[in-house]
């Protein structure tokens, strides 16, 4: 008895009987990047304490100013710029920025020290849709940290600074684009993180190189020539400088000043120039 041969099944159809994975939707990607982001134990405790020191930094300055400022005493303009640097100084900044890039690098970083980069790219052969993820939780948890720490400093030391006629209102245009720029400047250095710790693949020393970039290389440049100022003024830590600056009165005059508009190119071409830079790297290397 003959058998009829076995027609092979059409191209691109799955054979009867046959079990079939479905395709990770990003959404997915998403939550599985945003369950490992906070199952580090370390997360946690390093945003709170972090949270918390700038904070009290920021009141502890407004309660100096409201201490030793007298109501209608100084400069308008300058007053309002003190009264705003109390909502977010510099040390706040530091501290922001070393917490954001240490996050950011810890992120891609750590799955290569543990290994866990090779299952998740086995899980997810779509390397750059991995990046993208990492990208769009460190954003988020940056930017709500952001929200939470300056709109807790800004509101309570404004509250505080209004006994002596100084405080702030965020409706000011000079107000919202001072706690705007501080509320985005985190997950700016964040995603400068997560780009460097993907060329360098190691904890230590991508946190080390991120900070190398953000923190010491403007110290190096000057604004006193134009080829050093642009260096300078291409910078984020510059260019949220620039940002908290809502007078220029009593700065020294420069020939080569940075611009409000310049400030916030720098930081969108930052955070999308580090995550090409991360998405291409990941792409081209083997694990």
């Amino acid at each position: 008895m003959s058998t009829a041969p076995a027609t092979p099944a059409p191209a691109g159809t799955v054979p009867a009987g046959t079990a079939t994975e479905p395709r990770a939707r990003f959404g997915d990607l998403l939550a599985a990047e945003w369950l490992k982001f906070w199952s580090l134990r370390s997360v946690p405790w390093v945003l709170g304490l972090s949270a918390a020191a700038i904070v009290a930094a920021n009141l502890k300055s407004a309660l100096y100013t409201r201490d030793h400022s007298t109501p209608g005493e100084g400069d308008p303009a300058s007053m309002a710029q003190i009264a705003l640097y109390d909502a977010f100084g510099t040390a706040s900044a530091d501290i922001l920025m070393l917490v954001a890039d240490g996050l950011g690098a810890l992120v891609i970083a750590g799955e290569y020290a543990t290994g866990l980069i090779r299952t998740t790219l086995a899980a997810v052969p779509d390397r750059r849709a991995v990046i993208a993820a990492k990208a769009c939780v460190l954003t988020a948890v940056l930017f709500g940290y952001g929200v939470l720490t300056v709109g807790l400093s800004f509101g309570v030391g404004q509250a505080i600074l209004s006994e002596v006629g100084i405080g702030q209102s965020l409706t000011d245009p000079a107000a919202l684009r001072y706690v705007a720029a501080a509320v985005l400047f985190g997950p700016v250095c964040a995603l400068v993180g997560l780009g460097i710790g993907t060329l360098v693949r190691h904890g230590a020393g991508a946190a080390v190189a991120t900070v190398a970039v953000l923190f010491f290389v403007p110290s190096l440049v000057t604004e006193r020539y134009r080829w050093s100022a642009d260096l300078l003024h291409a910078l984020p830590l510059p260019a949220w400088q620039r940002l908290a600056r809502t007078t220029l009165a009593g700065l020294r005059p420069t020939e080569y000043p940075a611009t409000v508009a310049g400030a916030w190119v720098t930081y969108a071409l930052w955070s999308l120039a580090s995550v090409a830079v991360a998405a291409v790297a990941i792409h081209r290397r083997d694990h």
